[in-house]
């Protein structure tokens, strides 16, 4: 996303942009009623001057004629004219609307016989000009009422028989007037107020939209996985990590998602139905399942939200934290101190280790009693010992240090397993006991050739010291296999003969340091997890059985998983 999508800026001008829209809205909805009741009381006007046409004994067609133009005029400016505000002056746009009302009603009340009285009518323009209009334009169109009304009553006076008092015209009108421009005032008032209330109302709602926006560009790119969900279970929110978390789509509708209604999310149900039970936050480690894709510890905190009104629907935030990360998270702070740790080790053992080495090799040379070469050869095992051990720190801190090179080096699959195994066997004086069941099809896999010579090294070794001696007790077996929607890959197995590992000592199999024997460094299959990871690749353990001279025999495996360059289909020599 780019850095202008998440500045403030960006974020106040879209919302203000859509307060902008409502105010709109607003405006077009009020002027769309003004425009509608002119026409409905044009019909109502012109219904009622039709039915005194028809029933008067001495009828007078001009009021219906009157009220069947304003019909017209009023629904042409419905149907034609665009919603807008009134301009400060009476021009053009003024006289289709409050002028045309005002010379209609003025109209009506000159030409009628039936006595009538229009003048509260006159109150509508000078109400529509307030509202849809300036305070200037409002006492404008109040003074023209006015000044028609001040016409109308001097023309009643020049009509007037002499003996009539005519003050009653002029008082009527003035009392008319001033009513107009009280009209004009109050609803100017109470429209400056409403616009008042709509702007800071505007402004709230801006300020809460930018805030909004905040926290969901906050809560999308937290690591920690997040979801909303009520008190039935029903998901009103998650963000991205949530979802990858869940194993649900994205682009899917938060509110499709019911916790109670999915199998493998039980654990996870239950903890949220405990909060609303009582009504208090909750802390559980559980595990989500996935189907065949196996179970995943979770760490859950949720949190009630307090509803601010009585009819507010409380919901419940929850945070989700997988148990991976947190080790993960641990095993490189402990990681980046046995990195110190290595550095000392490398200077201050390996040298004089190599010069009590040496020592021991020149006095060999001078002993002869066989008690004394028996000694000098426990001090030669012993110096080999620690000489693994040093190698097996440096391994380590080089491991934690190796990163995914940006030309990833391959190897020729399975010629260098076959040459790497070999060594082995040469090395070690080992024969019948290393049973190979290899692919003759060439396939490229991404890995360093010298890296992979080094994990299996140390999981042929450590094959070699839990197993008998009987032939074909360790087997190094591969086949290749095609991922959904990626590249395919090779599996390769190292399997050995052996009475299966004890839950604890599983759990922790990989970790650095941790190793059932007391002269064990611990540091062999957690330095062939960090080289396999950093290509790319993953290591695995599993228990299975496997044929040994004829006899199902039960074993342990570590299978590798290694990218493959190419689609070469490769023969499976035997099934993993």
């Amino acid at each position: 996303m780019p850095s202008q999508l998440l500045s403030p800026a960006w974020l106040a001008t879209s919302a203000s942009g859509r307060s902008h829209l409502a105010s709109a809205q607003e405006f077009d909805r009020l002027w769309l009623g003004f425009m509608t009741g002119r026409v409905t009381l044009g019909v109502a006007l012109a219904l009622l001057h039709t039915g005194i046409y028809l029933m008067s004994t001495a009828p007078n067609q001009w009021p219906t004629l009157i009220s069947v133009v304003y019909v017209a005029a009023a629904l042409l400016v419905r149907i034609v004219a665009q919603p807008q505000h009134l301009n400060t002056r009476l021009d053009g746009q003024w006289v289709f609307t409050v002028g045309v009302d005002v010379m209609t009603f003025a109209a009506l009340q000159v030409f009628q016989n039936t006595g009538i009285n229009y003048t509260p009518l006159l109150a509508l323009p000078v109400l529509m000009a307030s509202i849809l209009g300036s305070a200037r334009l409002a006492m404008s169109s109040a003074a023209a009422v006015t000044l028609l009304l001040f016409a109308h009553a001097g023309w009643q006076s020049l009509l007037a028989p002499p003996e009539s008092d005519i003050t009653t015209f002029f008082l009527q009108a003035a009392l008319t007037g001033a009513a107009c421009f009280a009209v004009s005032f109050i609803a100017g008032q109470l429209s400056s107020r409403m616009a008042s209330v709509e702007q800071r109302a505007q402004h709230n709602q801006l300020a809460a939209e930018v805030q909004r926006q905040v926290n969901a560009l906050v809560i999308e790119s937290l690591a920690d996985a997040v979801l909303v969900a009520d008190e039935h279970g029903q998901v009103r929110s998650a963000n991205p990590a949530a979802h990858r978390l869940l194993g649900t789509n994205p682009t899917q509708q938060d509110l499709e998602v019911n916790l109670n209604q999915q199998t493998d999310w039980q654990s996870l149900s239950r903890v949220i139905n405990a909060s609303f039970k009582q009504q208090q936050a909750q802390l559980a480690n559980i595990t989500i399942h996935y189907g065949t894709q196996g179970a995943r510890q979770v760490r859950v905190q949720t949190q009630l939200t307090n509803p601010q009104t009585l009819y507010a629907q409380r919901l419940c935030v929850v945070f989700l934290q997988d148990q991976r990360e947190i080790q993960a998270r641990i095993r490189s702070e402990k990681l980046a101190g046995m990195g110190r740790m290595s550095a000392a080790v490398a200077h201050e053992i390996r040298n004089p280790l190599s010069a009590i080495a040496q020592a021991n090799a020149l006095l060999a040379e001078e002993l002869h009693d066989p008690s004394h070469l028996r000694l000098s050869d426990m001090v030669a095992q012993n110096a080999q010992r620690l000489e693994k051990i040093v190698r097996d720190v440096l391994h380590l801190a080089q491991a934690g240090a190796v990163q995914s090179p940006e030309i990833p080096q391959t190897l020729v699959f399975p010629e260098t397993v076959l040459r790497v195994c070999s060594d082995w066997q040469r090395q070690n004086q080992v024969e019948a006991e290393l049973q190979l069941c290899l692919p003759t099809d060439s396939v490229v896999v991404t890995f360093d050739p010298e890296h992979l010579r080094r994990v299996l090294f140390n999981l042929l070794d450590n094959a070699r010291r839990y197993t008998d001696r009987e032939p074909g007790s360790i087997q190094v077996s591969a086949d290749t296999r095609e991922a959904q929607s990626e590249q395919p890959y090779v599996r390769l197995c190292v399997w050995s003969k052996g009475a299966a590992l004890e839950p604890a000592v599983e759990q922790h199999l990989f970790e650095p340091f941790f190793s059932s024997e007391s002269r064990s460094s611990g540091l062999g299959l957690y330095i062939c997890r960090e080289l396999c990871e950093s290509h790319g690749a993953s290591i695995s353990y599993e228990r299975c059985a496997r044929e040994v001279q004829g006899n199902r025999q039960g074993g342990n495996a570590f299978i590798l998983s290694l990218k493959a360059k190419n689609t070469v289909p490769i023969p499976a020599g035997q099934d993993i």
